[in-house]
C-alpha cells in the first residue's frame, strides 16, 4: 500500500510539473487520452505562489456567454459561478497566480481548473485588495473577462464543485465575495460600453 502511495504522489507531481507544457500544446496534436489526463489535475500546494509587498496575488476570471447570437444589452449575458469549496456561496473562479506562468495563463488555469471552461481571455479588471477569511494574509487580486468557447465533461475540480450559468442579476446576489462583485460590475461597464460602439 505504501509502494502505490509513493507512486501515486510521484505521478501527481510529475504531471503538476508537465502541466505548463502540455497546455500549450495545441489539442489537435494530443491524443485524446493525454488531453483528458491533462485537465483531470491540478495543481496543489503554494510552494511556487506568487507574492508581492506582503500580499498573495490571486487571479481569477469572470466566465461568460450570451444568450443570442446578436446582443443588443448587458441583460443578454450570462456569467458561471461555481460553489466555494466549503460549500458557503458562490463565486468566480479564481486562485494563486505561480512564478512559472503569466497572469493571463494562471487565470485561464484556475477557470479550467475551477469551473471546467475554457475561452477568450480579455484585459484584467483590478487590483482588489482583501484580507483571507481563514488566516491574515492580504490579497492582491485581479479577474479576467472569459467569453467561453468550450464547456469541458470532465475537469479536475468537478467533484467538488458545482457550476451554474445565471444572469447578472443573479451573480450580484449569490456572489459572496464583495470585490467579485465589484470586477462584475467593472465587467458588465465594459461589455455594455462594446455594445453601443457596435450599434
Amino acid at each position: 500500500m505504501r509502494c502505490l502511495s509513493f507512486y501515486l504522489t510521484n505521478l501527481t507531481n510529475l504531471l503538476n510539473f508537465l502541466f505548463p507544457f502540455l497546455i500549450k500544446i495545441p489539442s489537435k496534436f494530443l491524443p485524446v487520452q493525454i488531453e483528458n489526463m491533462v485537465t483531470l489535475v491540478s495543481r496543489t500546494g503554494r510552494h511556487l505562489q506568487r507574492y508581492e509587498k506582503g500580499y498573495r496575488l490571486v487571479v481569477g476570471c469572470i466566465p461568460y456567454r450570451y444568450k443570442s447570437q446578436e446582443p443588443a444589452s448587458v441583460e443578454e449575458i450570462e456569467v458561471l459561478v461555481i460553489s466555494a469549496q466549503n460549500g458557503q456561496g458562490m463565486l468566480f473562479p479564481k486562485g494563486g497566480w505561480e512564478n512559472d506562468e503569466c497572469m493571463e495563463e494562471a487565470a485561464k488555469r484556475e477557470t479550467e481548473e475551477e469551473a471546467g471552461v475554457i475561452g477568450v481571455v480579455q484585459d484584467k479588471l483590478g487590483p482588489w485588495h482583501y484580507k483571507s477569511k481563514r488566516s491574515c494574509i492580504m490579497h492582491e487580486s485581479y479577474m479576467f473577462p472569459l467569453l467561453v468557447q468550450k464547456e469541458l465533461d470532465s475537469w479536475p475540480e468537478k467533484n467538488i464543485r458545482k457550476r451554474r450559468w445565471v444572469s447578472i442579476n443573479e451573480a450580484r446576489e449569490v456572489c459572496h465575495n464583495w470585490w467579485m462583485r465589484e470586477a462584475l460590475e467593472e465587467l458588465c461597464k465594459e461589455l455594455s460600453r462594446n455594445l453601443q460602439a457596435q450599434s
